[in-house]
C-alpha cells in the first residue's frame, strides 16, 4: 500500500509521438486496464462501437476525449487510464490528444474519481501540462495532495 493516494496511478498514464487512428488509440489507452484484468477485450469494442454508431459525442473539449461504454459490461474493476498522444489522432473530424478510458461498474460509483478528475482537466494550466506530454509531469497531477502545480 502506497502512502499518496493517486487517482490515476503511473502505470495507467501512457504518451505516445504518434497514433495511426483513434481505433488503436482508444486500444493503446486500455491496455494498461486491460493487462491488470480490470476490463475485457468486450469493453473496448464497446467502447469503439459506439463511436462508429453514435459519432465523437465523447470528444467533450478540444483534444480530449472521455472514453466510456455502458456501466458494467466487460468491467471488473473500477477504473481508469490515460493517453496522450502528442500529435491529433483523427476522430471523425475532430482531433484528440488525451484519451481518458473511464471503466464504470454501475451508474454511480465512478462519479467522485471522475470529478476529482475532471477538476484537473478543467484547470487551464494542468490541462497545458498534459497535452505537453511530459509524463513525469502529468502523473505527479494525480496524486493526491501532490503539489499540483
Amino acid at each position: 500500500m502506497t502512502l499518496t493516494n493517486t487517482i490515476l496511478p503511473k502505470d495507467q498514464i501512457q504518451v505516445a509521438e504518434t497514433i495511426e487512428n483513434w481505433q488503436q488509440a482508444v486500444k493503446l489507452a486500455s491496455e494498461p486496464l486491460l493487462k491488470q484484468g480490470f476490463i475485457t477485450q468486450e469493453y473496448i469494442q464497446s467502447m469503439i462501437n459506439s463511436v462508429k454508431e453514435h459519432g465523437p459525442y465523447m470528444v467533450i473539449a478540444d483534444y480530449f476525449a472521455l472514453m466510456h461504454a455502458r456501466p458494467g459490461e466487460g468491467v471488473i474493476q473500477q477504473s481508469m487510464s490515460l493517453l496522450v498522444v502528442k500529435e491529433p489522432v483523427d476522430m471523425m473530424n475532430k482531433p484528440v490528444k488525451i484519451f481518458l478510458i473511464l471503466a464504470a461498474k454501475d451508474n454511480q460509483s465512478h462519479l467522485e474519481s471522475l470529478q476529482k478528475i475532471m477538476t484537473i482537466f478543467m484547470d487551464t494550466q494542468k490541462y497545458q501540462v498534459i497535452l505537453s506530454g511530459n509524463k513525469a509531469e502529468i502523473t505527479e497531477l494525480f496524486i493526491e495532495g501532490g503539489n499540483g502545480r
